[in-house]
């Protein structure tokens, strides 16, 4: 049986450099088509898409991210967690809209909305779009959270910059599959260190073979380096969510 959506998954890049041609209306439906058909918790559907068209505000989300060339895409989508919209139907109802605002109403909206995501991925892919997700916009959540006007039990989780690829890089290669899928329990093999060799050994060759931006960098390296990054960094964030409403406890 002829199947196309294995080898698309299987061939998956981030792409961070775009043509200058811009979605078409009919394309960002079908995108936002294929987020709302994703799974979601409870059929609560607990998550809202933006799309980002105002010149200044993707120019400030490029200063929050450091990353402008996400203005360069054919669309930017912000994804959102959202009990916002299920608080308004409860309070119309006259139900305790309580639970909404609990660590699990929050942690519902936060798969919803990847979930959605990876489907505009997919989707995009099939249309001859690339796509990179973006946490970076959580740089400075509060700033955001002000650029979008977002009301109470609201939280911006990620971004996706998405358009017609103007160049397509090599395939990264992931870890080799004993280091992370288990059997019944979690359990590291016993020959960890050697297949981290190994993978780091063929990470570096694809670090410095590829066809552009190539650096000496190991996975060990790229896993240290993120542990030594400045811990104010998003140290916020639980503060962040707090104020929009959401109970972490």
């Amino acid at each position: 049986m002829d199947n196309s959506i294995l080898p698309q998954l299987f061939n998956h890049r981030s792409i961070r450099q775009f043509t200058t041609e811009p979605l078409t209306a009919d394309e960002v439906t079908t995108l936002v088509k294929a987020a709302q058909h994703a799974p979601t918790s409870t059929f609560s559907q607990q998550y809202s898409l933006l799309s980002i068209t105002d010149p200044t505000l993707k120019h400030a989300i490029g200063d929050i991210t450091g990353h402008h060339w996400l203005e360069s895409a054919g669309h930017y989508f912000i994804v959102i967690a959202d009990q916002y919209r299920n608080r308004q139907l409860a309070q119309q109802a006259g139900v305790d809209p309580a639970i909404l605002h609990s660590t699990d109403k929050f942690l519902a909206s936060v798969f919803d909305a990847a979930i959605a995501i990876e489907n505009i991925v997919i989707a995009g892919e099939s249309m001859g779009l690339g796509s990179t997700i973006m946490g970076s916009i959580l740089n400075d959540a509060g700033r955001l959270i002000e650029l979008l006007h977002l009301p109470e039990l609201t939280f911006p989780l990620l971004g996706i910059a998405i358009g017609h690829p103007e160049h397509t890089p090599d395939l990264k290669p992931r870890l080799p599959e004993p280091l992370v899928h288990f059997t019944n329990q979690y359990q590291l093999p016993e020959n960890f260190d050697n297949q981290l060799v190994d993978y780091d050994a063929q990470l570096a060759a694809y670090y410095q073979n590829r066809d552009s931006h190539r650096r000496t960098e190991t996975f060990s390296h790229h896993i240290t380096a993120e542990l030594s990054r400045d811990p104010k960094v998003r140290a916020e964030l639980a503060t962040l969510i707090g104020q929009q409403g959401f109970k972490l406890a």
